[in-house]
């Protein structure tokens, strides 16, 4: 551990030069940073993967949705598509990423669409015919060509920013100082009964700004669904699980299907992994290995997204599980939805 550490201390110097150089040429406008004329509110963080974007952006869609017309633009990570993607009712994981995915399944109503390039993303968006009136930008917190008005941060509690390393020694992907530019910063996933005390020392070692405020919140899991849409399988503590993640941070999953039955397996993939037949065949051979009747699958519901693509036996389908999941805020959000409401209704009356 020492060993690799020496090693890639250095590359982690080196990586934080080449980000500070880029933030400082956006902040002297030599890189251009481009405004629009519409809402735009940015979700997003500074670290590789597991911060709970998904649901916290899901959950900004879902206050703002019936009162404005809502656009989500998304890099759409490991689609195998490229260029602007506008999401409908035929699409697949494979044409927008599987978190696009999960959100037009959601909020079938609101615009979805992925473009790397967030500008002209945007740009494209406002061509429609019926434009969005408010844009949330997923993932979009590093991507600085674009301006938002409204920047959220999520920091996970279980790996705190100011605990962790830039790239490649630990998971920054930015300096703890880019922070400054969050307006709103949320730990997420903490657990349900984080102390008064452990706030205001998570509080200290942020340091925040005057302008920003700090939320917590932890993860609610909602009650299992089919992956067939039809199935039901009522969990004892008797049941086997063969549980399959392909997410950037499992543990607290499993932790939560732990509560349920200790007799778990499990299967664990890279983050937004494709799943192939061979994945597939991997996973039905471990389930057939279980050797107690009263047995299912259980995934996330995000792995959910890419294996509804799978060539999958009928009867194996009808034992695969997903929880969903959404955040619960820990500390009075009021301002914040306020804020949100005031910015979007001044824009939208220009």
């Amino acid at each position: 551990m020492v060993l690799k550490n020496l090693i890639l201390w250095p590359l982690s110097i080196l990586y934080g030069i080449g980000v500070s150089i880029r933030n400082r040429l956006f902040n002297l406008g030599i890189l251009k940073i481009r405004e629009f004329d519409i809402p735009i509110i940015c979700v997003g963080n500074i670290t590789v993967g597991g911060t709970g974007k998904t649901p916290h952006t899901e959950s900004l869609i879902n206050e703002l949705k019936n009162d404005y017309r809502v656009a989500c633009l998304s890099r759409g990570y490991k689609r195998k598509t490229s260029g602007f993607v506008l999401a409908t009712e035929t699409s697949t994981a494979n044409e927008i990423g599987d978190e696009p995915m999960q959100i037009k399944n959601k909020f079938p109503k609101i615009i979805v669409a992925v473009d790397a390039d967030r500008v002209r993303g945007i740009k494209k968006l406002m061509q429609l015919p019926e434009k969005p009136e408010v844009i949330i930008l997923d993932d979009g917190f590093q991507h600085r060509y674009v301006k938002a008005d409204i920047n959220i941060m999520l920091i996970d509690y279980n790996r705190p920013i100011y605990e962790d390393h830039l790239l490649p020694l630990g998971r920054l992907r930015e300096s703890i100082h880019a922070k400054d530019r969050a307006n709103y910063i949320i730990v997420t996933k903490c657990p349900a009964n984080i102390s008064p005390i452990e706030k205001r020392i998570i509080l200290k070692h942020l340091n925040l700004k005057a302008y920003q405020q700090l939320l917590f919140t932890s993860m609610r899991y909602g009650e299992p669904r089919s992956l067939d849409g039809n199935s039901h399988h009522a969990v004892t503590p008797k049941t086997a699980i063969l549980c399959v993640t392909g997410i950037a941070q499992p543990a607290p999953y499993v932790e939560y299907l732990k509560q349920m039955t200790d007799q778990i397996a499990h299967i664990t993939f890279p983050d937004h992994h494709n799943y192939s037949d061979t994945d597939i065949k991997r996973i039905i051979q471990e389930y057939e290995k279980i050797s107690i009747t009263d047995k299912c699958i259980f995934t996330t519901e995000k792995d959910a997204v890419r294996l509804t693509l799978c060539d999958i036996p009928e009867e194996i389908r009808r034992q695969i599980f997903y929880i969903p999941i959404e955040p619960e805020f820990l500390t009075p959000r009021d301002q914040l939805i306020k804020n949100i409401y005031d910015y979007v209704r001044q824009d939208t009356r220009k």
